[in-house]
């Protein structure tokens, strides 16, 4: 029978995996905006995109280690990619500037949502490096959503 730190390493592990898939697709999606976008702002955005998806691509690794250090595997495909994350694709390569800042907005906005639910269990697991990291990755998508959000205004 599962014990209740067997069950909160399990919601972890889960949660781990599931913030992996979401960087994963996040640090795609990022990629994609910076390649494909267009207008008086190119120059800007293109380098702000790249900016933002070299950050998460930095976070996915410690957050892979972090379930392999917790002893269970890690996503091994792009399909299991796609079975854990809520990244929605974006395979719209006409989109304006401010629908893909939008997009890119929501989509950090969600996975702060994500960590911040995430915590809960690094805590309940007892955890104490992931949930120190967890406050890192929040600050950084957080920090995301507010440049994101300031580009709009």
């Amino acid at each position: 029978m599962a014990t209740t730190g067997d069950n909160s390493k399990t919601a972890l592990i889960e949660g781990l995996n599931g913030l992996l898939a979401d960087h994963l697709a996040l640090y795609f999606k990022t990629k994609n905006f910076h390649w494909h976008v267009k207008g008086p702002r190119f120059r800007d955005l293109h380098l702000a995109f790249d900016e933002q998806a070299l950050e998460i691509q930095g976070q996915i690794d410690a957050i892979g280690e972090r379930v392999r250090k917790n002893g269970a595997n890690t996503l091994t495909s792009i399909g299991s990619v796609v079975s854990h994350t809520s990244i929605a694709d974006q395979d719209n390569t006409g989109l304006s500037a401010e629908e893909m800042i939008a997009e890119l907005r929501d989509d950090n906005a969600g996975l702060v949502t994500r960590l911040k639910a995430l915590k809960e269990h690094a805590d309940k697991a007892g955890d104490n490096a992931t949930d120190g990291m967890i406050d890192d990755w929040t600050d950084q998508a957080e920090e995301r959503v507010w440049f994101l959000s300031s580009m709009l205004h």
